[in-house]
Order: structure tokens, then sequence, then C-alpha cells
């Protein structure tokens, strides 16, 4: 044995039965600490203090010669032999402060309240409510001071609101009132659970409501909508339309946007109170929020539509003119002029074909268009994005050839196309692909020119071949070709003019990359581009051109006041939707009219839809220019 009088103190590694590490000073976490090897095993750690000093034993065995050699210079002269493992002993003296130091600490998890702790998360794990407050209670009542992590006390609120529990909202006002006591700070999360809860109980959605409308102002808290779908639920239930309405008040003063479930809540208390202009109103919300309906939404609809007071609402006479330019006006699909017709309705679940044709009124579904205003909206944001990115002169030139050429109906992605599938050896820049698209076009729109848009950069390239030269020219003498600038991004160039120009888009672009990202905000992109996009194929050297769809899986409201819903459906066919034929019983059907929405032409050959558009045109206007680009440096 021998005792280090060396300055240097070491600490010892208390892993499982190997040194590890280098020799080195002590640390508050004291011990002998050597280098890895499976040849020096530790036996034994002790702490000890003797006057003030500190003193640890490591007893264990070393097998090789570095190592005796390594704890001769740092401790002394040691008994050892190469021949067999010898016992060893050394002792370290510390500094009083470091002795105290390396007192053992205390081990996590012991005591009551990480008792608790592992209780209520395997409460949680099991959804069982009971025994989480039954561990809770004892707890409380116990002797030692019960103060849990805020997470904890939102893991029992959880618990209490999504597990059957007799009397929970008492049990979870207590947990609440626990948690104040105890200093925890609450949370969104916090509150929302404890109005669910609370709000469970049937005398009790008013304080629910309470909860979550003063969260902001006495816990500074911002509520979500999560926070309110709790308390409308409870005042659906209980038939309180008022109460419901001064919730969705809130909401919209907190700059939440109900969804589907609430909207569905707020529908349906209003149609049990029998407020005609209020489901009305509702339905247009359902409209504007959701595509397809939920199978409780639709049945929530069925009962409105077959009670007296659906029967009641509604006007005899209309202005059918006025009702038409709503529908155009809105995009199609809906007037949003109130309850046309009278008497009781005839509620179906039907199919609709592939043309869009109802199974059961027989009516034609519009492919529903975002609004003039939208339309509006949507080109002077890309505008303004546009004119922040690209060179403001350059774009600004665009914009005001684009206002004296808006005859196109079709805007062409010209690199897109191109490009389309050219990624082999001998692939590039088809222009014979860009040539059948236009032509295919021209052969629908009666021989009426598309906008091609394509970088300069690209132009200069083909012009250098004579066998490109003379279609290029062909082009730009009949206005069918823009160029972007240098330095330009040709996307926002075919956006733009595919927007302002309220026409048709053909690119395979799902318009997903950052530019895009800047629009993916807009509650109206998505629907745009469903509406307007037309994207392609070749099929053995032949242009196949996949146009937008017939009709649009929404809630619609037609010319003569019937409604058609459609209904969620998991299979991804659209054959095999169910929607809701809401139609008033004993109404001769109307022949069916070819509709104009949005200043796109609904369900018709796109030569029916061009003359369309030419007999849309104000009589004043003048007869369409040649759209020849001027030139540029």
């Amino acid at each position: 044995m021998g005792r280090s009088t060396s300055p240097r103190a070491h600490r010892c590694a208390r892993g499982p039965g190997t040194f590890q590490g280098w020799l080195g000073p002590l640390t508050s976490s004291c011990g002998l600490l050597l280098p890895s090897s499976p040849r020096c095993l530790i036996n034994r750690v002790e702490l000890s203090s003797l006057s003030g000093m500190g003193l640890i034993s490591a007893t264990g065995s070393c097998y090789n010669s570095p190592w005796r050699t390594a704890l001769h210079r740092a401790y002394g002269p040691w008994p050892l032999t190469a021949s067999k493992p010898t016992p060893l002993i050394a002792r370290v003296s510390l500094p009083p402060a470091m002795a105290t130091a390396a007192t053992p600490r205390r081990r996590r998890g012991k005591g009551p309240n990480s008792d608790l702790s592992r209780t209520l998360t395997d409460c949680t794990r099991r959804g069982d409510a009971a025994a989480a407050m039954a561990a809770f209670d004892a707890a409380v009542a116990g002797p030692d001071d019960l103060r849990l992590a805020a997470h904890q006390y939102n893991q029992l609120l959880h618990l209490l609101a999504s597990a059957s529990f007799p009397a929970a909202a008492t049990a979870a006002r207590r947990v609440f009132a626990h948690m104040l006591e105890a200093g925890a700070a609450p949370s969104e999360a916090t509150i929302t659970s404890l109005a669910r809860v609370v709000a469970s109980d049937p005398n009790a959605a008013d304080e629910a409501f309470q909860l979550v409308a003063t969260m902001h102002s006495t816990y500074g808290l911002a509520p979500r909508l999560r926070s309110y779908s709790p308390v409308l639920s409870a005042f659906r239930h209980a038939g309180a339309s008022i109460k419901a309405y001064a919730v969705e008040a809130h909401m919209a003063a907190s700059a939440i946007a109900p969804e589907e479930p609430e909207l569905a809540a707020l529908l349906e208390v209003s149609a049990k109170a029998g407020d005609a202009d209020k489901v009305y109103e509702y339905m247009h919300k359902l409209r504007r929020a959701v595509g397809c309906v939920a199978k409780e939404t639709a049945e929530a609809l069925e009962g409105w539509f077959r009670s007296e007071e659906a029967a009641m609402a509604g006007k005899a006479e209309w202005d059918a003119r006025q009702v038409k330019d709503a529908v155009a006006a809105n995009g199609g699909g809906c007037h949003q002029l109130g309850w046309l017709r009278s008497g009781p309705w005839m509620v179906r679940r039907v199919k609709v074909g592939a043309d869009g044709g109802c199974g059961g009124c027989g009516c034609r579904l519009a492919s529903v268009d975002i609004d003039m205003e939208e339309t509006h909206t949507f080109a002077d944001s890309v505008s303004g994005l546009a004119l922040e990115r690209e060179t403001k002169a350059n774009f600004s030139q665009f914009q005001e050839w684009l206002e004296a050429n808006k005859q196109y109906e079709a805007i062409v992605d010209g690199a897109n196309i191109a490009l389309y599938q050219q990624n082999f050896a001998e692939g590039g820049f088809s222009l014979v692909q860009l040539d059948a698209v236009v032509t295919e076009l021209r052969d629908r729109y009666n021989g009426k020119w598309p906008l091609v848009i394509l970088h300069n950069k690209r132009v200069a390239k083909l012009m250098e071949n004579s066998n490109n030269r003379h279609l290029i020219e062909t082009w730009r003498a009949n206005g069918a070709l823009y160029t972007s600038p240098s330095g330009s991004n040709d996307d926002w160039y075919w956006l733009y003019a595919a927007i302002g120009l309220n026409c048709l888009l053909v690119t395979n672009d799902e318009m997903r990359d950052h530019i895009f990202e800047l629009l993916g905000s807009s509650s109206f992109f998505y629907k745009w581009k469903q509406r307007h996009r037309v994207k392609y194929t070749f099929n053995k050297g032949k242009v196949v051109l996949i146009m937008p769809p017939p009709y649009s899986s929404e809630i619609q409201e037609s010319e003569t006041g019937s409604w058609h819903v459609p209904i969620e459906d998991k299979s991804g066919d659209e054959r095999a939707r169910t929607w809701l034929c809401i139609d008033r019983s004993g109404v001769t059907k109307r022949p069916h009219e070819s509709r104009i929405a949005n200043g796109v032409a609904q369900g018709l050959t796109p030569s029916e839809a061009s003359n369309g558009a030419r007999q849309r045109q104000p009589e004043d206007q003048a007869a369409p220019v040649t759209g020849k680009r001027k030139d540029r440096d």
C-alpha cells in the first residue's frame, strides 16, 4: 500500500467494474480516474472524512505493467507483481470543500412526488382517471409537501378531459386550484383541458366559456381553436343558440376562424332554434371552409332540410337575372341571395356523373372558380411580389403590354413544355413539343392563338437554328410569343398573365417552389390552380391536354335554389362519392343551360367556349388586336 504525497488529486470512475478515462485533477464527482482497460478492474469505492480531510479508498486489480508504472508515479511504490492480479488500495487526500462536494447525491426518482409522477404516467397510458385522482388525492392528504411540475398537472387535467370519470368537473377544479397554490404557471393547454372538462357538465357551460374568454386577460394566454370547440359543443347540445353566437363572436375577435366541427355546431344549433337566416349564413361559411363534409355534418343538414322551418323559408319570386349575375360574380356554384322558392325540400343521396350531371335532380354542377374580387386580389398579390423581385421597369412594361392585349384564352409555360421528358442523351429544348401544344390549343379554340411565355435567352438560342427561326417569327407575327427579359424569372410572367386575363394556363408545374410558397397562404390559390391549370402529356408524339375537372366537389347552390353537398369518401374515387341533392319537391326541371362562371365557360366544348367568350365582350369593345409584342433590347 502507498499513500500519495502528490499535490494532484484524482477521481475514480464508478462504472460497472472498469476504470475509465485518464489520470486527471479531482472534480466535484471525486474519485480515481484511470484509462480504460479490460485488465484493470474496480472492486470497491469508499468515501470517508478524517479531521477535515476527505479520503477515497479504491480497491481493485491491475494486470499489466504500464498501469503499475502510472500508479507508482502518481501514488508512490505499489506492492504489485507482473505474475498475478494483486489488490490495490489508493487513498487520495482531498481539500475539505471538495470532500464535502463528494458526498453522494441523492438519487433521483425517490420520494412521494416521484411516485405520483410514475402513477400519473401509468394511468394516462391506461386511461384510468379514477386511479390517477385517487393517487393525487392521497398525495395531497399526505404529510409531504406535494409539488408537481406544470406538465404533470396538465397530464392529469387532460386525462380527466378524455376519460370517463364521475364528477370530473369537480375533480378538475380541485387539480387546477392546487396547481395555482403550488405556483405552477398554467398554459393554454391547461385552460383548454379544464374548460373541456367543465363543459362536460351540462350546467357549467357558461363557466367553461368564461375560462376561455378570460384566458388572455387573466393569464396572458392566447386561446386556440381547440379552446372554443368544447364550449360550442356544450351550447349546441343545450340548444343555446345566442350563447353559441357569442362564442363565435369571441373567436372572430381573437382572429380564429371556425372549421367544420365548429360550423356544424353553429348550423345545428341554428336549426334547432328554427333560425333559417342563420342556417343559410352557416351553409355558406361551411361552403367556403371545406370541400366535402363529414357524415355527421351531412346528417345535420338532412335534419334541417326535412324540418317544417326549412319548408317555410324562402321566397316564391326573385329576379332571375340578378341571381344569374351573382352566380357568375361569385365564380359559379352559389349566388348567396337567400333561400329561393318555398315549400318542402326533397333530400336524396345520389351520385354525380363524369360530366357533372346530378343523378337526382338532373342539373349540371359547376366547376367553381374564385370570385372576381378574389381574382383581382390574387393578381395584385402576384404583381406586388413580382415588382419586388424583378426589375420593376421590365415587369411594368409587361403589365402595360398585357393590358393592351387581352384576347388570349390560354397562356403557355413554354420552357415547361419544351423540356418535358428531355432528360436523355439526345434530349434538349424541344420546340416540336411546344409547337404541338400551340397547334392543339388553336384547334380547340377555332384557330385562336395562345400566348407562349419564353425567356429571351431561350429564344435567342433557338433563333440560331434556321429550322426554328420561321416558327418563332410566325408566333411573333401572330402575337403568340412574349419573351421575358434577361435576369427575370418567367414564372412571374406566365402566372400573372393567366390570373390577369382569367384564362387557362398550360403547364405541368405543380407550383411548389419558393415563388409559390409566397402565395401558399392565399386561401384561393389552390382553388384557382384546380380551375385554371391544364396539364399535358404526350402519347406517341401526340399531345394530350388534361383539362380542369368539369365540376367541383364542393357545396354548390344553384340558380334555382337547389343545393348539392359532397360527402367525404376515403376511396379517392370521385365516381364513388355520395352527394346530398337538396331540391324543392314538385319543381319542374329546367332544361340545362350552359353557364359562364367568372369569365370561364362551364361544360362547353372548346369551340363553344370560344364563341361564348366572344358573346360576353361588351358591344363597344374594339376588335382584338394582333398581340404582336413590342421590340426590346
